[in-house]
């Protein structure tokens, strides 16, 4: 019997096979950019979503790879991904101007880097955590991987970057053409809701250095 883990390795190795990260092979398919992301993998309610036939066959079409390779593929280990630079600023910094563009996505110079292998986002960037705004989830000196190209669900942690200035990380209660509701991840600071034209952008938290 084939499991989860099984089929979405086996794309993931596919990928891997034919130079390709798994939102590369998506795009390359026609697919979606983001339909092979590890958040794509499970339901918002935590139950394994799998890849269709239609887009397996599009990648094997893509790739040129036949029926029988993808099938060897399913009981082959995983290799190990390279780490790759992703660009590295502290919290507070990002609250000044020239880091992000008007979509919450790095630009300009100032960024150090650090070695992440695990992350499709090729605009994805790292945070270091400064203060205890964000206790007792995330402390100070914790790194936090964002990324701005992550579609946003309801309960989705967030950082939130204001036309003031102010930068946010916070769990997403709602978003509305009006207005976005927010949770504070620590329970001395107030819950916000801020006008949706107030708001700069909002990018995902995918990972987190705990």
């Amino acid at each position: 019997m084939l499991s989860h883990p099984q089929i979405w390795g086996a794309v993931d190795r596919l990928a891997a096979r034919y130079g390709f990260s798994a939102s590369g092979l998506a795009k390359k398919a026609g697919l979606d950019p983001t339909t092979f992301n590890r958040s794509k993998r499970v339901t918002p309610d935590g139950r394994p979503r799998w890849p269709s036939t239609e887009s397996i066959a599009k990648i094997l079409a893509a790739t040129g790879a036949s029926v029988e390779e993808f099938i060897s593929l399913l009981s082959q280990k995983a290799a190990r991904r390279s780490p790759r630079p992703v660009p590295l600023i502290g919290f507070a910094e990002a609250g000044a101007g020239g880091y992000f563009d008007d979509g919450g996505f790095p630009v300009g110079s100032g960024w150090d880097e650090i070695p992440f292998p695990d992350v499709d986002d090729q605009h994805a960037y790292a945070l270091e955590v400064s203060g205890n705004s964000m206790e007792p989830l995330y402390r100070k000196g914790d790194i936090i991987i964002v990324s701005p190209a992550a579609p946003l669900r309801k309960g989705d942690r967030v950082v939130v970057k204001t036309r003031a200035g102010e930068v946010l990380a916070k769990e997403l209660k709602r978003k509305t053409a009006k207005s976005v509701e927010l949770r504070s991840l620590n329970p001395d600071h107030k819950d916000r809701v801020l006008a949706a034209a107030d708001v700069l952008w909002i990018a995902r938290i995918v990972w987190a250095s705990q």
